[in-house]
């Protein structure tokens, strides 16, 4: 017996089938293992987990396991926390991306990239060898925005052009 409208729909119903597997599969994806910061129930992180950009670069966003972080790439590019120890003054690069000053640690491989003068902090780990901290700051930066900011880096220059004291 000849069925063409069965014959018709049943390569749909393959590709519909196919679909739902892709789903289920990338559904099940394990979690990133990050661990909390100490402060990470602070709910002066929440605006900016929400306002976390799907992508850092080609980077695509993914589930973690912990609250207030966040991580980018399969493996791993680009991983967040927020509520980490507020950095003091220190003598480390600090630079500023739209508006947000960042603490900049330099390891071999992993930088460390710290929110400087927002409470709570935010740190970003990532290997510049994989991804630009250019393209992160960039990216994240905006997200990090949402945390006020109360203090602001200060330079060689701007401890140059302060009064003299008498």
């Amino acid at each position: 017996m000849n069925f063409p409208s069965a014959q018709r729909s049943l390569p749909k119903a393959a590709a519909l089938a196919a679909a739902a597997s892709l789903l289920a599969l990338t559904a099940c994806a394990p979690a990133v293992d990050v661990k909390a910061a100490a402060d990470a129930a602070n709910p002066g992180c929440a605006p900016m987990m929400v306002a976390l950009p799907d992508a850092i670069g080609d980077a695509k966003l993914r589930k973690t396991n912990s609250q207030a972080t966040a991580a980018w790439g399969e493996p791993s590019q680009v991983v967040l926390r927020c509520g980490v120890n507020v950095p003091g003054p220190t003598t480390d690069r600090c630079v500023s991306v739209n508006d947000v000053d960042w603490v900049i640690k330099e390891g071999n491989p992993v930088w460390t990239l710290t929110t400087y003068g927002r409470e709570p902090a935010t740190e970003i780990l990532m290997d510049p060898n994989v991804i630009s901290s250019a393209t992160v700051l960039a990216d994240l930066s905006q997200a990090a925005g949402k945390i006020k900011a109360v203090r602001h880096c200060v330079g060689q220059e701007d401890l140059q052009n302060l009064p003299k004291s008498k």
